[in-house]
C-alpha cells in the first residue's frame, strides 16, 4: 500500500522543482515611475509558469495589506473581459494606486495618487493578469495561446499552489477568489478545483473561506433575458413596449422562433432603445471603446479628442477617455524596468485585450457550480451596482432564485455614513451562505464609480459585520 504521506513529500518537491525552474524570483518594487518617493505599502511582481512544460507564463501584481499582514484575508483578484489585465483592477476599482489626472496634465509621464479607499487597507490582494494574452501574460509557443474557460481556471489554480508554495506565510491566512464582470464564469471554476484539490490532499492545502463577485456575467441565457427586465424598472423602456414584448415572446428574449415576427419586431424595438443607453453606468454618456492602436511611439491622450482631465471637471465628456493614461504608463520602457517586465514578451500592452481570438467562451454557465457549493462551509458575496445595464443586478438576482436558497435576510437597505449605500439580501442552506448586494449609483464595475461604498461593503462583509 502506497503510503500517503510519501507522495504529499513526493508532489512537494516536484512542484517546488518546477517553480524553481520556471519562476524567476518574485520582486518588492519600491518605487514607481509616476509616483513621487517611496510606495507607502509593499508592491511585489513576478511571473508563474503553468500548464503543460509551463509554457504560459502568468504575470502578476501582489499588494500586501496595509492594516495586517499576519490576520488579514488573502484574495486573488481576476479582472473580467476575458482579457482586461489585473492593472485594471488595481488602479481604477480595488487597488492603492489611482492616476491623478491633474498633475499628469504637465508630467511626461502620468502620476499616480494614493486611492484612500483601496481594498488592500482590509486585505492582500495577488491582482492576475489572466489568460494567457492578458496584459503582461504572455505564451512560449504560439498553441500556448489556445485557451477557454475551464484552461484558464485551471491555469489560476496551478498558478495559485505554486504561489503560496512560494509565499507560505500566507498559506494559513483566509482565502478569497474574487472578480467581476467575466470572471463570474471562472472564479466559481478556480473555487471548485481548489475544493477538489484540498479533498484530494493535494499541497498545499488552501484556508479556503469563500468567494467575492462583482457584476458578474454568470448565465448567457440568464443575462439576455434579464436585459429587458432590467430596462423596464429602471424606466429605459415603456409599459406599453415592455408587456407587449413580454407577451409576443412569452418572457423569452434569447432563443426566439424565427417564424414569431411579432416577438421580432418588440425585440428589435428593445435593441434600438438600448443602444442609445451607455451599458457601464445608463446615466452617463455613451461612448465609443477607447483602445490605441500600438505604433512605434508611445500613444499620448492627444490620440483622443478628449482629454481625461475633463471628464472629471464634470464637463460631460467620457469617461473612457479616462483610460487613456494606463497605455501610456504601461508602455513605458522605464515603467516596464521598474515592473521587471521581461523584455520582447510583450509587444504591446493593452487594457483589455479584445483579440484573444484563440480563446473559446466554453462554460455558458457557472450556476451548477454555485449549486454545488452549499455543501461547503463557504461564504459568497455577490454585488452590483444598480446603474449598470451590461450585467444588470436583475440579471443576479435571477440566477440566485436559481439556487434555491432560503433568506435569511430580506432586501433592506445598508448605510453609509447615515446615507443608503444600497440594498443587501442575506441567503442560507447551512453551512454556506450568500450575501447579495447593490452599490446606489454604481455602474460596471461598482468600485470604479463608488470607491467609498465599495470599501464599506467588503470590509464589513470580511469582518462578519452585516452589511
Amino acid at each position: 500500500m502506497i503510503n500517503l504521506h510519501k507522495i504529499q513529500i513526493l508532489q512537494l518537491i516536484l512542484i517546488s522543482t518546477l517553480i524553481s525552474f520556471s519562476q524567476s524570483q518574485p520582486k518588492i518594487i519600491k518605487s514607481l515611475p509616476g509616483y513621487p518617493g517611496n510606495l507607502p505599502f509593499t508592491l511585489e511582481t513576478g511571473y508563474i509558469g503553468v500548464g503543460k512544460s509551463e509554457e504560459v507564463q502568468l504575470f502578476y501584481y501582489f499588494i500586501e495589506s496595509e492594516r495586517n499582514v499576519e490576520e488579514d484575508p488573502l484574495l486573488l483578484w481576476l479582472t473580467g473581459g476575458p482579457g482586461c489585465s489585473a492593472f485594471s483592477g488595481l488602479v481604477y476599482e480595488i487597488g492603492p494606486l489611482t492616476f491623478n489626472y491633474s498633475a499628469s496634465d504637465s508630467a511626461s509621464i502620468p502620476q499616480f495618487q494614493l486611492n484612500p479607499y483601496s481594498w488592500t487597507k482590509v486585505a492582500s490582494i495577488i491582482f492576475l493578469d489572466s489568460p494567457v494574452g492578458t496584459g503582461f501574460s504572455y505564451g512560449t509557443t504560439p498553441d500556448a495561446y489556445y485557451s477557454d474557460d475551464i484552461l484558464q481556471s485551471k491555469h489560476v489554480y496551478e498558478f495559485l499552489r505554486k504561489w503560496l508554495l512560494e509565499h507560505s506565510k500566507f498559506k494559513t491566512n483566509s482565502l478569497y477568489i474574487s472578480g467581476d464582470s467575466y470572471s463570474g464564469k471562472i472564479v466559481p471554476i478556480v473555487v471548485n478545483e481548489i475544493l477538489n484539490g484540498n479533498k484530494n490532499r493535494l499541497i498545499p492545502k488552501m484556508n479556503l473561506n469563500g468567494y467575492i463577485l462583482g457584476n458578474p456575467l454568470t448565465d448567457d441565457h440568464v443575462s439576455k433575458n434579464a436585459g429587458p427586465k432590467y430596462m423596464h424598472r429602471v424606466s429605459l423602456l415603456s409599459d406599453e413596449l415592455y408587456e407587449s414584448a413580454k407577451t409576443n415572446c412569452n418572457n423569452e428574449f434569447t432563443n426566439i422562433d424565427a417564424n414569431n415576427t411579432k416577438c421580432l419586431k418588440s425585440v428589435q424595438a428593445i435593441s434600438e432603445e438600448s443602444d442609445l443607453i451607455c451599458s457601464p453606468h445608463i446615466l452617463e454618456h455613451k461612448c465609443t471603446f477607447v483602445s490605441p492602436k500600438p505604433k512605434k511611439e508611445v500613444p499620448t491622450r492627444n490620440h483622443t479628442n478628449d482629454d481625461p482631465l475633463n471628464f472629471l471637471r464634470g464637463k460631460q465628456k467620457c469617461r473612457n477617455t479616462h483610460y487613456m493614461p494606463s497605455y501610456t504608463w504601461a508602455n513605458d520602457i522605464q515603467v516596464q524596468e521598474a515592473l521587471h517586465i521581461r523584455e520582447g514578451m510583450v509587444d504591446y500592452w493593452v487594457r483589455c485585450n479584445r483579440s484573444l481570438s484563440m480563446y473559446t467562451n466554453s462554460v455558458q454557465s457557472s450556476i451548477s457550480y454555485h449549486k454545488s457549493f452549499a455543501k461547503y462551509f463557504l461564504r459568497a458575496l455577490i454585488y452590483s451596482g444598480d446603474q449598470d445595464k451590461s450585467i444588470s443586478y436583475v440579471d443576479s438576482q435571477d440566477w440566485i432564485k436559481q439556487l434555491d436558497l432560503s433568506t435569511d435576510m430580506h432586501w433592506r437597505p445598508w448605510f453609509v455614513d447615515g446615507q443608503v449605500a444600497g440594498y443587501v439580501t442575506e441567503y442560507l442552506r447551512f453551512p454556506y451562505r450568500l450575501t447579495f448586494a447593490t452599490i446606489k449609483g454604481g455602474g460596471h464595475t461598482a468600485p470604479e464609480y463608488k470607491p467609498r461604498e465599495s470599501l464599506a461593503m467588503i470590509d464589513r462583509w470580511l469582518g462578519l459585520s452585516s452589511l
